[in-house]
């Protein structure tokens, strides 16, 4: 990729508060396939300094980004690329995943068998960004096979005839994870294994946790609008107390200092979004509230917890609960 590149002003590009000096390189060509649409989106500043200072600069590292399912590592990433027309090439690992699947393979290509470059060899040779995602599930053994490519060296492809491919500048390796690379001690995410310590000696990391309440007050109110449903004061109401289910939930999941939680479910700000959606979309049922609640999250929970977290509900939402 020839693309030429530009400066962003970060302020206008990510809708904060910051000096018109500041800016940030991205892409001036806003038609590749592969920039993920941009969304509605409420940065929150410290991750979004994180990022930015990687993406300008990441001085020979990688970026892992480390948290609770639903708390939006992803779309953190996906959605600076979008504003910086930043191509991204994407995969969710597994304990099944292998290195050479990421480096391509020879394929049937109209009647005769080519080699196929697989999302790493493009993002080397294309200065794309390449997520990794769930990587803490992909077998240590399999992403010691990265060390060289976070570190600079040459992408070598044996297969393909011995193909080298010099990394593109741009290009940046991020992984995401609900582990730091340490394994799961809490046993709610199944498949995650303990990562070699000499390759998650190439990252820096990053904690994303669940957004502050007044910025899934801003996202419930953009589902909303989007719905084309008014935001009055009732509604405001109505989205405050969902909210404070969810931080409940959560703080039941994550339990204290030992990590260990009353709750084997939590819910995420995708599960919240979802609620709100169902909410909406079951208005009519008795009590709507209840049942999107059971239908966004709690239908997979034990059936004690389900009703602990109904209770919850009750007791935050009051009279309004039953209606």
């Amino acid at each position: 990729m020839n693309a030429q590149t530009k400066k962003f002003p970060i302020g206008q590009t990510f809708g904060i508060s910051a000096p018109a000096a500041m800016t940030v390189d991205g892409f001036e060509d806003d038609q590749h396939p592969s920039i993920p649409a941009v969304k509605d989106y409420a940065f929150r500043n410290e991750h979004l300094r994180d990022v930015l200072a990687f993406i300008a600069n990441p001085l020979g590292d990688a970026l892992y980004l480390t948290g609770p399912t639903g708390s939006g590592k992803t779309s953190l990433i996906c959605q600076v690329a979008s504003r910086l027309n930043w191509p991204v090439q994407q995969v969710t690992c597994h304990g099944r995943l292998e290195l050479n699947d990421l480096i391509g393979q020879f394929m049937l290509v109209s009647g005769s068998m080519s080699f196929v470059h697989g999302p790493l060899a493009q993002a080397v040779r294309d200065g794309h960004l390449l997520i990794l995602n769930e990587i803490d599930l992909m077998d240590p053994s399999e992403l010691a096979g990265l060390n060289d490519i976070i570190e600079g060296q040459p992408l070598m492809i044996p297969q393909n005839g011995g193909e080298v491919i010099k990394p593109h500048p741009k290009f940046r390796l991020i992984a995401t994870g609900n582990s730091a690379g340490q394994g799961d001690q809490s046993g709610l995410y199944q498949g995650v294994m303990q990562q070699n310590l000499a390759f998650l000696d190439r990252f820096r990391l990053m904690e994303v946790g669940y957004p502050d309440a007044s910025v899934e007050k801003s996202i419930l109110k953009g589902v909303l609008v989007g719905m084309g449903i008014p935001v009055d004061s009732v509604m405001e109401n109505l989205s405050e107390k969902m909210i404070q289910v969810a931080n409940e939930i959560r703080r039941l999941f994550v339990g204290g200092a030992d990590g260990t939680g009353e709750l084997s479910v939590t819910m995420s700000t995708r599960t919240l979004v979802r609620w709100t959606n169902l909410m909406i979309a079951y208005k009519r049922a008795p009590n709507a509230l209840a049942y999107s609640l059971d239908r966004a999250l709690t239908l997979r929970a034990e059936h004690a917890q389900r009703e602990a977290i109904h209770r919850i509900a009750k007791d935050i939402f009051g009279d309004s609960w039953g209606e």
